[in-house]
């Protein structure tokens, strides 16, 4: 799996509106429920596969980097990748548990229990198209 992709129409974003970032390749079904549906509505966005735990330089970079007006966080277990991107930015964040252990309850806690000054929306285990309606949603605040 490659560590860079881009599913916006099969072809490179310059400034995408919603950057979905994937802790993990195996999570990358999630990601493209949520691409489906922001294609659906005309939403530019990329897809990127870096983990926080693994790679925090390139994590730092992409994020202080990006154009993107928001970002989707998906990830599984300790759930650090929300936070991780909550931390370097001060742009909206929308946090996805995936169900790997524990039925997607300890990324669902870890998520959800961000500390003060460092705020992460959350939406229900798995729903990577709640994560693009939602997308929807912050966007349309700012047209």
């Amino acid at each position: 799996m490659p560590r860079f992709i881009y599913l916006s129409e099969k072809r490179e974003v310059l400034m995408p509106d919603v950057a979905i970032v994937v802790g993990s390749s195996s999570d990358i079904r999630i990601a493209e429920e949520a691409s489906a549906i922001l294609e659906e509505l005309g939403i530019t966005h990329e897809v990127r596969v870096i983990s926080a735990h693994r790679n925090p330089d390139e994590l730092d970079e992409y994020v202080r980097g990006s154009d993107a007006i928001l970002f989707i966080a998906i990830a599984g277990l300790s759930a650090a990748l929300p936070g991780a991107i909550a931390a370097r930015t001060r742009r909206p964040v929308i946090g996805v548990p995936v169900s790997s252990a524990l039925g997607g309850m300890d990324a669902l806690l870890s998520i959800v229990q961000m500390p003060p000054g460092v705020p992460v929306a959350c939406v229900g285990i798995d729903n990577g198209v709640n994560a693009a309606r939602l997308a929807e949603r912050i966007l349309q605040v700012r047209d």
